[in-house]
């Protein structure tokens, strides 16, 4: 293992019910980068890209609230269960 891993960003899985999640996302898309994000979210290997897996599990999440039910879940990873 590399040291640069050991001293990096440490991997999450992303939580849309995690309102710092949330913020985190919406400043990568205010400023088009996760530079400033302290964590590297997780592409479980059901997803292609990392934009699309967050943009989907947020619409789920904004769904659900909106409309005051749980909407099925997407397809989960092992990463998702481990991080809850």
């Amino acid at each position: 293992m590399s040291k640069l891993a050991l001293i990096g960003r440490p991997w999450v899985a992303f939580d849309a019910t995690n309102s710092q999640h949330r913020e985190w996302f919406a400043e990568f898309q205010k400023l088009g980068t996760w530079g400033k994000c302290p964590v590297r979210f997780i592409i479980p290997d059901d997803h292609g890209d990392l934009i699309t897996m967050i943009q989907r599990r947020l619409i789920d999440f904004y769904v659900g609230q909106e409309f005051n039910h749980r909407v099925k879940p997407l397809n989960r990873s092992p990463f998702d269960k481990a991080a809850a």
